[in-house]
């Protein structure tokens, strides 16, 4: 266990493991029925995010990278003691002194998950936590608040991104006749939107399950020592306000965009371009006085960035517009595509919601969507939370002197049965349609459960890499779309 300490002389390690839960947890192990030997919990998603009905499983290898080996030490128990005792609570420290003794500080718990990559509908259990030492049947529950927020956040990010790209994908080869080269054309840029370096990296990281565009670092960092992946994405050469305004004003605007395209003189580069008058840029600077300058280029395109206005309504003037410089030329379906040398990237106002409507407008005017790429920042690591897919973990069943107990609640308040909690141990098969479908673990009756063992007793069971999970992905949405032709895939209500 790394330590990490604060500034002052009574500071704790933030990475003690008796201290990452909700305080109320340190009251539970005396709340269970006697005789109780063990406890198993499940984690779901429990409601679509609008018209995205399907979740990608990610983001648990990066959290049992942190809760394998010893992890609870006698140190960490005696710096932890005083300090749960100060907050109002006594905590099950023989259970903890035990696991720090009899088990060498490693946590004796089975957790069986979906491979990560694994696209499902709502409803699916993820994951299912279970103790291995009947003394310390209240360690999964224990456990929830770090679990499912290793799990909800970055499936959230990764199913939001993947549903966005599928869109874009889509309306590539109805607009273009192609679908190339859609992996980049949404961009990270949500790093400093997140509310740390950690949740940059994890999220970042699910995002390039189904992209390779980033401005993320922390992501490709994450991606390379939780999943084995050398290089998970990539950008280009872009300037900022603060290097097109320092041209001095208004005035040198054109002269700093001079400076970037010889600075590039080949490859791709994106050049903000609004820092005073978008249309201006766009129709003096870039379509006269720089023009020759852009099409002179050797290879790649000019990628020109607005970064202000309503983007369902900015968009297509802002082709437009630049189409009326640089030419078009048209697509086999007939929409209208800009001349090579000169491509448009929207970042300003883009989410989940607004680009369906943004593709929208663009082939109400008859462009193409190899047009524009998209940079998302807070609408895609940070305005998100654990109700936007509902997730939930729950207990669904203890075993009490030897026989497994249902554990549910339905509430009779809860609207439309969202509330509801599955009861018994639960299991994920792959029925007669390829479709994952949760069942208890009681009947699987011999089939295979989808759950599998990816972290016991303190060791993590199975490792996957990220091409590994980006494979599965991609074969998990055209099963989806398939499924969805035929009616098959299962329906889910907002």
């Amino acid at each position: 266990m790394t330590s990490t300490r604060g500034l002052f002389a009574n500071a704790v390690d933030e990475n003690n493991p008796l201290l990452d839960t909700d305080s109320y947890k340190y009251s539970h192990f005396v709340q269970y029925p006697p005789g109780t030997e063990y406890v198993s919990a499940y984690v779901e998603a429990r409601k679509p995010n609008g018209p995205t009905d399907f979740t990608v499983m990610f983001g648990l290898q990066m959290e049992l990278a942190k809760l394998q080996g010893q992890v609870v030490t006698e140190e960490a128990i005696d710096e932890a003691e005083p300090f749960i005792r100060a907050h109002g609570f006594e905590t099950a420290l023989d259970g903890w002194r035990r696991i720090a003794t009899v088990h060498g500080g490693k946590l004796p718990i089975k957790i069986d998950a979906l491979p990560e990559g694994t696209v499902c509908g709502i409803r699916t259990a993820l994951l299912r936590i279970t103790n291995t030492d009947p003394e310390l049947f209240w360690l999964p529950a224990f456990l929830e608040t770090r679990i499912l927020r290793s799990v909800w956040y970055p499936t959230t990010v990764a199913s939001n991104s993947t549903a966005c790209i599928d869109a874009l994908r889509e309306a590539m080869q109805e607009t273009d006749g192609s679908s190339e080269g859609v992996e980049f054309k949404l961009h990270d840029f949500g790093a400093r939107g997140t509310t740390s370096r950690e949740a940059a990296g994890i999220g970042g990281c699910a995002h390039l399950i189904s992209a390779l565009g980033t401005d993320t670092v922390s992501g490709l960092v994450y991606a390379r020592n939780y999943y084995g992946a050398d290089m998970a994405g990539f950008s280009i050469p872009a300037s900022e306000h603060a290097t097109m305004t320092s041209w001095g004003g208004a005035e040198g605007e054109a002269s700093a965009m001079e400076n970037i395209v010889r600075q590039y003189p080949s490859g791709l580069v994106a050049c903000v371009s609004d820092s005073y008058d978008l249309f201006r840029a766009i129709e003096s600077y870039w379509g006269d006085q720089l023009k020759e300058l852009v099409l002179s280029r050797t290879d790649g395109f000019l990628v020109i960035r607005p970064d202000s206005g309503d983007p369902i309504t900015q968009l297509p003037k802002v082709i437009e517009a630049i189409g009326a410089k640089f030419g078009f030329t048209q697509t086999p379906s007939g929409y209208r595509l800009l001349n090579e040398k000169v491509r448009v990237i929207q970042g300003d106002g883009i989410t989940p919601k607004t680009i369906p409507l943004i593709i929208k407008a663009l082939k109400g005017a008859n462009l193409a969507i190899g047009n524009v790429a998209f940079g998302m920042g807070a609408g895609l690591l940070q305005k998100l939370d654990r109700d936007t897919f509902g997730f939930a973990m729950k207990v669904s069943a203890i075993c009490v002197d030897g026989e497994w107990r249902d554990v549910f609640k339905k509430p009779a308040t809860s609207l439309e049965g969202l509330k509801f909690s599955r009861p018994g141990r639960q299991a994920v098969i792959k029925n007669e349609r390829g479709i994952m479908e949760t069942i208890r673990f009681e009947d699987l009756a011999g089939r295979e459960d989808q759950l599998q063992t990816v972290f016991l007793d303190g060791e993590i069971t199975r490792l996957q890499t990220f091409d590994e999970i980006r494979q599965l992905t991609q074969d998990g949405i055209k099963h989806m779309k398939t499924a969805k032709v035929a009616g098959s895939w299962p329906s889910q209500s907002e």
